[in-house]
């Protein structure tokens, strides 16, 4: 599949109903692509990202996380994610950008640190406050690899990523790069 160089005009909804225009005429669009609700490894990396919202914002960066999980089950992992987050159950998305999945999500090596670390600390999180366990069984499958796509206000795609295992995207750093570069 060729890769987009540019994105058409479209309107995606949050899982709070809030409406997104992308490409966003004022800003950048970081538009992330995740695995499914509730993966500890998506769990870490948005983290890293609230953490250092602020300076993402400065940049003039908007972030977009899209996930293969429905709505419903996006809400319940997501209640403390101050992102726009939107649900693609049926990957229509995936597929548009060429974002695949398959077993050496899990497989490769390099992603095992992010698994235990995240795990660990979704576990922790779960016993201490009640938050949301990750599904055993989650929609969608658990072999999504992320991607990532960095889009100009005229919908160009200025830089993007196609991970190669679950733990295989921009950190904040790369993507500040990302902007400086473009």
């Amino acid at each position: 599949m060729p890769l987009l160089s540019t994105v058409p005009t479209r309107t995606l909804t949050t899982v709070t109903g809030a409406e997104v225009p992308v490409p966003d005429a004022e800003r950048l669009i970081h538009l992330q692509f995740r695995r499914f609700a509730g993966c500890p490894v998506c769990h870490l990396h948005l983290r890293s990202i609230v953490n250092r919202r602020s300076e993402i914002e400065a940049a003039g960066i908007r972030e977009v996380v899209v996930f293969h999980s429905s709505a419903a089950e996006l809400r319940k992992h997501a209640t403390e994610v101050p992102l726009d987050l939107v649900a693609d159950p049926q990957r229509r998305l995936y597929r548009e950008f060429g974002v695949e999945s398959g077993p050496r999500a899990l497989l490769d090596p390099r992603s095992w640190p992010a698994i235990v670390r995240g795990v660990a600390r979704t576990l922790r999180e779960a016993r201490r406050s009640g938050a949301a366990v990750p599904p055993l069984r989650p929609e969608g499958g658990r072999f999504g690899l992320p991607a990532d796509f960095l889009i100009a206000p005229d919908g160009r795609v200025l830089a993007s990523k196609h991970g190669v295992h679950a733990d295989d995207q921009w950190s904040v750093d790369e993507l500040l790069a990302e902007v400086r570069a473009g």
